[in-house]
Order: structure tokens, then C-alpha cells, then sequence
């Protein structure tokens, strides 16, 4: 069975369509965009016109790919930056109308089961984890351990593009910027650091997105797209972190391996990491990139697995 997958991110669509059999699944064709839904009002629950026009065209072009590439079966999701929108329901309805395509509004804890999955196919999860994917309007933690599956999970609204739009506003980022990010993150997170004292997780593994910016910084000619997960130095992410802090706009432009999507929302990615590894006791960073998307055909994979068995 061919099938789409289509990932409506705050910042990018991803569209991946792939070979689901009884070997396994043949990626077969994916792209990414550039959307950035959440452009310029995300913190007042609105898609501005230009972001929601790109947004249809985006897909427009994606429905395109699908019928060439004959998918059976296609399953469009969005995230934070429509979910929270007044106007989202708008956005779902010219999808449907403009681009063909029906979209499954995610909750945040439906997202963060998908993010599981994509993770849990990688073989990362050996011991005790706690895994975080930052989107650009949420992030999403989950606890869990090989035995037990997922013990905890949550999504808070405070995505790198929130973040960046709430509080971001000196070049190089200020003390008094980064201290009201810090307190922001104080107010949101408690349950969190209390599910990780009670679960002791020993890992933090990254899913895609910044973290795959971080091991490709960290990392010398790897490729990223070749690999489903990789280990990620904890002493040298810390330097690296600390260095796009403290850097400037122009001075993270000319850093290799750095989008320009993420040049500024690296540093937002940063403190909440740090903030994150720092509250949780965790001495152990892995790379996922298996995320929602992959979690999303993982479980139509499996599905199609239990039907053959019947």
C-alpha cells in the first residue's frame, strides 16, 4: 500500500509518501516547506493572510505529488499553529476546498502519541527516556522506558516561534530577554519536572527538527538524511549551546549547517533545551529523526500488519 503523510508544522509542511508491506516501509518520495504558519501573530491566535495563502499553496502542490505518485491512502495533520487559531477551522475548510485535502486536527497529546511512535521505531528507547520534539507553536515531552511504553506525556504551548515572538527582541539576545523566557518556562513546566523526578529519566532524545540542526553542527560530513537516529556529544552540545546564545543574528547567518528557517529560532531551541536538561537530571542527548510523521506511518504500518494477521 502506497501512502502520504502530510505534517502541517508552525514553520514547515512535510509531505512524505511511502511503501508500506509486509517488509517494512520503502520512503519513497518527501519534501519540506518553508511554510512558516505561524508568522508575525502566532501569540494572538491568528494566521495572517500571506502565511494562510502559502499554506494553501503549499498544499495545492503536495495533492499534486500525491496523485502523481497514485497514494491510496493519505492522512494530513496539523499542529499547534491551527489548532490554537480563531481562524483554523478557516484554514481546514479552503484546504478541503482549494487543495483537496481533509486535515486531522491534532491535539497536543494525539501529537505527542504520533512523536512516540516515530521515536520508538528508531530502537533509541533501551533505558528510562524522556523525549522532547520543539515545534515552532509547541513542544512535546514524553516519558517512557522499554518495558512500560510511555509513562507520562504532555504539550505545552511554548513552541521556538511563540518564544521568539513573545521575547525575543535584542541582538544578541539579552539577560533580560533570556531571564523572561527562563520565567516563562518556570511558570509552564512544573509538572513536567515533577513527572521527571518521579521517573528519573537517564536520556533526552531530541526528535528532528533543532536537534537535527545541533548534530549536524556537532557533527562533521554526517548526513542526517541517511540516518533514523544518532548519539549527540553532551559536552559538546552544552559549548554549542552556549555559542548560539550568546551570538549574534549575523554572526549565527555565516555558522555552517544552520538553516536560515533556523537561524533565530536555534537560539529558543537552545534555552529550552538547556532548560530542560538542567531540570530533569538527564547526562545522555540522542538525535530521533524519526518524528510525528514517521510515528503516523509507523502505526498505519502496523495497522496493515494487524489486518493481513486477521
Amino acid at each position: 500500500m502506497k501512502a502520504a503523510v502530510i505534517d502541517m508544522g508552525t514553520n514547515t509542511f512535510h509531505l512524505v509518501i511511502a511503501e508500506l508491506s509486509i517488509a517494512g516501509i520503502e520512503i519513497i518520495y518527501k519534501i519540506n516547506l518553508p511554510v512558516q504558519l505561524g508568522q508575525g501573530r502566532i501569540n494572538d491566535n491568528i494566521i495572517v493572510p500571506e502565511a494562510f495563502e502559502r499554506g494553501i499553496k503549499a498544499l495545492e502542490g503536495f495533492k499534486e505529488e500525491i496523485n502523481k505518485q497514485q497514494a491510496e491512502v493519505v492522512f494530513a495533520t496539523a499542529t499547534s499553529a491551527v489548532r490554537s487559531a480563531d481562524n483554523g477551522k478557516d484554514f481546514v475548510d479552503a484546504a478541503r476546498d482549494r487543495a483537496g485535502i481533509d486535515i486531522r486536527v491534532l491535539t497536543g497529546e494525539e501529537e505527542a502519541a504520533f512523536i512516540y511512535n516515530g521515536v520508538k521505531a528508531t530502537g533509541l528507547i533501551n533505558e528510562r527516556s524522556l523525549i522532547m520534539d520543539i515545534g515552532g507553536g509547541s513542544t512535546e515531552f514524553i516519558l517512557c522506558d522499554p518495558a512500560a511504553g510511555q509513562l507520562w506525556k504532555r504539550s505545552y504551548n511554548i513552541g521556538a516561534a511563540r518564544l521568539m515572538q513573545a521575547y525575543f527582541h535584542s541582538d544578541p539576545i539579552s539577560s533580560k530577554d533570556l531571564n523572561k523566557i527562563k520565567g516563562r518556562l518556570d511558570e509552564e513546566l512544573p509538572e513536567l519536572i515533577a513527572a521527571c523526578c518521579e521517573y528519573q529519566p537517564k536520556q533526552l532524545i531530541g526528535s528532528a527538527g533543532a536537534f537535527e540542526t545541533f548534530a549536524g553542527m556537532l557533527s562533521d560530513g554526517i548526513d542526517i538524511k541517511a540516518l533514523s537516529s544518532a548519539e549527540i556529544d553532551f559536552n559538546a552540545f552544552h559549548e554549542l549551546s552556549q555559542q548560539l546564545i550568546n551570538s549574534s543574528h549575523a554572526e549565527r547567518e555565516s555558522m555552517p549547517d544552520l538553516l536560515p528557517l533556523r537561524v533565530d529560532m536555534i537560539v529558543l531551541a537552545s534555552i529550552l533545551t538547556n532548560y530542560v536538561i538542567a531540570h530533569s537530571g538527564v547526562r545522555k542527548l540522542s538525535l530521533s529523526t524519526y518524528d510525528l510523521k514517521m510515528g503516523i506511518l509507523y502505526q498505519m504500518w502496523e495497522d496493515q500488519k494487524f489486518k493481513r494477521a486477521e
